[in-house]
C-alpha cells in the first residue's frame, strides 16, 4: 500500500497513507514532501485491522493552518494568485492556499468565458472565509481595483515579462497584464521583441494609459531611457534610471498643464 511508515516511539510504529499525507491529491508521499527523516505532528485517524498499527494523517492539520492562513491574508487585505480548476452557472471555482474557493461571476473582471478562464491564475483578495460552512468566497475585481491606485498616467512601477507577441510584450504590473508595445520598448527601432525581452524579465515600465473598467494597461519603457537605444544596449541603466527619468516626465507634464491654465486664463481676460 502506499504511504510512509512513521516511527512513533522507539518501539512501535505506524502508518500515514497517501491520501492522508496531503490536502490535494497525490501519487505519492514524496509530493507532499514527506521523505525520510520527515518529523512532525500527526492525527491518529483508526487503526489497521490487518496487524493493529496506528492510521495516521496530516490532513485535519494541513486544512486547519490553511484555514488559519486565509483569516490571517484577509484580516490584512492581501492580494493572493488562484488557479481556476472549474465552474458553475454562478461562477468559477479556483483553488487558493490549498483551499477549494469560489469566485462569482459578478466579481471577475474579466468578460472570459470559463473554457477561456480554466488553469489560468487570477489576482483575488478574500471576500468570505467561513470554515465552518467550508465557504470561501474570492473577488478578482477588489484585487485588480486595489493594484490600480497607483496606475496613475506617468507613474513608474515594477512589472514581470508574462509572454512575448510579434506585436510586443505582456508584462504581469501588480496582478494585472499591460501591454508593452513594440514601438514604447526603446527610441530605436525594435525588429524582435525577443532580441530585447524574455519571458520572465524583471522591469521597470511606465503607464500611458490603463481602462480600469477592463483591466487594461498601456506600458512604456522607451520614456524611461535616459538615452535613446538604452533599452537594447544598457536595459540594467534603464532599471536604475527608471524613478528619475519618471519624475522628469511628471515634471514636464506638471509644466505643461501649469502652461495651459495660465493660457486660459489669459484668454479669459
Amino acid at each position: 500500500m502506499n504511504g510512509a511508515v512513521v516511527e512513533v516511539t522507539a518501539k512501535s510504529s505506524a502508518f500515514l497513507p497517501v491520501q492522508e499525507s496531503c490536502i490535494y491529491r497525490v501519487k505519492h508521499v514524496a509530493e507532499a514532501g514527506i521523505f525520510p527523516g520527515f518529523h512532525g505532528k500527526f492525527i491518529i485517524i483508526g487503526q489497521s485491522e490487518a496487524d493493529d498499527s496506528l492510521v495516521l494523517s496530516l490532513r485535519p492539520i494541513q486544512y486547519q493552518l490553511a484555514w488559519e492562513r486565509c483569516r490571517q491574508l484577509q484580516a490584512e487585505d492581501v492580494v493572493v494568485k488562484g488557479k481556476i480548476t472549474g465552474g458553475n452557472e454562478g461562477g468559477v471555482l479556483v483553488i487558493v492556499e490549498r483551499l477549494h474557493g469560489f469566485i462569482p461571476f459578478s466579481q471577475i473582471l474579466s468578460k472570459s468565458s470559463v473554457k477561456e478562464l480554466l488553469g489560468k491564475e487570477l489576482p483575488l483578495k478574500f471576500l468570505e472565509v467561513d470554515e465552518e460552512q467550508s465557504r470561501l468566497v474570492l473577488s478578482n475585481c477588489m484585487a485588480v481595483t486595489g493594484s490600480q491606485a497607483q496606475f496613475g498616467i506617468g507613474s513608474v512601477v515594477t512589472g514581470t515579462v508574462q509572454r512575448l507577441k510579434p506585436y510586443g510584450a505582456l508584462v504581469d504590473v501588480g496582478g494585472v497584464t499591460g501591454l508593452l508595445h513594440i514601438s514604447q520598448i526603446s527610441h530605436n527601432l525594435v525588429p524582435d521583441v525577443s532580441t530585447v525581452l524574455q519571458p520572465g524579465d524583471i522591469l521597470k515600465v511606465m503607464i500611458l494609459s490603463h481602462d480600469s473598467q477592463n483591466g487594461r494597461v498601456s506600458l512604456s519603457t522607451k520614456k524611461l531611457e535616459p538615452t535613446p537605444g538604452d533599452m537594447i544596449h544598457n536595459p540594467k541603466l534603464v532599471f536604475e534610471k527608471a524613478d528619475e527619468m519618471g519624475q522628469v516626465f511628471q515634471q514636464r507634464i506638471a509644466q505643461a498643464e501649469e502652461m495651459t491654465r495660465a493660457d486660459m486664463l489669459r484668454v479669459q481676460r
